[in-house]
């Protein structure tokens, strides 16, 4: 009776978490509200203006695949600027949480407290079952548009691949 119980409530939460349809290549890129890791509104409209923009979700702050990711892209964050692509990272992660996160791996780029989860539906990010935090998404922003999707974004490397990509959007 117990394992039937679980396989229901399991198969109900896969069934309310999971599977949104991902945003399209030419969609409107989202512009929910958002708070940075400094608890300030983030215009994520104005960040689109400036030029390329990629918009990274992941899991978990300060956890072993979201800081490889993160400092992958702290690495090379000078030649991917170069290449005029901005980057934002977004979790379900607390404001606090986001500025530790930041402040421990120096990280040049804001970080979007997704703590309600708004900016995820905006992108269409499923969530990971049990747990309800963010899967490993990537998409980057041309000219006010979804430009990419990467539904399986790397860990390391991220920005080699990001790089790639942006290199295909010209």
């Amino acid at each position: 009776m117990k394992r039937v119980i679980l396989t229901l409530l399991a198969m109900t939460f896969f069934g309310l978490f999971g599977n949104a349809a991902p945003l399209e290549v030419g969609s409107p890129a989202p512009t929910p509200a958002a708070l940075d890791q400094d608890g300030k509104p983030l215009d994520l409209a104005a960040i689109y203006a400036k030029g390329v923009t990629l918009v990274y979700f992941y899991p978990k702050a300060d956890t072993p695949g979201c800081t490889k990711q993160a400092c992958s892209l702290r690495d090379s964050y000078a030649s991917l600027g170069g290449a005029g692509i901005q980057v934002v990272g977004v979790s379900k992660d607390t404001v606090e949480a986001q500025k530790k996160f930041q402040e421990k791996y120096s990280l040049p780029f804001p970080l979007i407290a997704d703590h309600d989860g708004k900016v995820a539906e905006a992108f269409h990010v499923d969530l990971i079952p049990v747990v309800g935090i963010t899967q490993r998404q990537s998409f980057l922003v041309k000219d006010g548009k979804i430009a990419w999707v990467n539904p399986k974004a790397k860990t390391e490397g991220a920005a080699d691949e990001v790089r790639q990509a942006a290199a295909a959007l010209k």
